[in-house]
């Protein structure tokens, strides 16, 4: 059976659940990340001398193969009658999140004109007032930056859960590999290449649109 063939005879009821459990683990794993990133970038900045450890950190924790880490994290999760299945792979892949994430809120938020900063303090506003109407909006298409970069390199990352029971699109990639099957391997590596480039355009679109007008090029 050819890639055509395979393509025709996919059972698209199956992709689809495939794909909506794929966008599902991917996207409550980086929300997750997000929400606990963004005030860690937040956090750096307000404290310069934490940034070099936290983010050393999240780049050693980047650095440990997704298999590896799967494997880490399923004596955890067996305690609680959660080792294989969804749990243990959002975990990873919120792990692997925070980096992006943290780091170019902390850029993007240091980044920051002087002078605006300066100008903000000068009109009396405390750091909390700055950081929500000033920095942030500012801020704010660097910090998507590291969102997309998170999700698009999740997405692929996600894949691997299947072996986990996680689910997701990579269950099709399993099941070509253990029938040998290089027609479907190839629709499964399509698929998911697709969801991410589809992922990454709607995600520039949304950085786009929240970039202030007076920013944009």
């Amino acid at each position: 059976m050819d890639f055509l063939d395979a393509f025709s005879h996919m059972d698209w009821s199956l992709v689809a659940h495939l794909t909506w459990q794929h966008i599902t683990l991917v996207g409550i794993a980086v929300t997750l990340a997000i929400v606990v990133g963004v005030p860690l970038g937040v956090l750096m900045t307000r404290f310069p001398s934490l940034a070099g450890p936290m983010q050393a950190s999240a780049t050693v924790m980047l650095t440990i193969p997704s298999i590896a880490l799967f494997g880490l994290l399923l004596p955890f999760y067996s305690k609680f009658g959660q080792g294989l299945g969804p749990m243990p792979a959002i975990t990873a892949v919120f792990l692997y999140s925070l980096l992006p994430i943290m780091r170019n809120t902390y850029l993007a938020l240091t980044g920051v004109e002087p002078g605006i900063r300066e100008a903000a303090r000068g009109i009396g506003m405390t750091f909390n007032q700055r950081l929500r109407m000033v920095e942030l909006p500012i801020a704010v298409p660097v910090i998507l930056a590291g969102v997309r970069t998170a999700v698009v390199m999740n997405i692929g990352v996600m894949t691997i859960a299947a072996t986990i029971g996680a689910g997701g699109l990579g269950v099709l990639i399993l099941a070509a590999i253990s029938r040998s099957d290089m027609s479907m391997l190839i629709v499964g590596a399509v698929l998911v290449s697709v969801l991410a480039i589809v992922a990454d355009l709607l995600l520039q679109w949304l950085q786009r649109s929240l970039t202030p007008k007076g920013l944009l090029k």
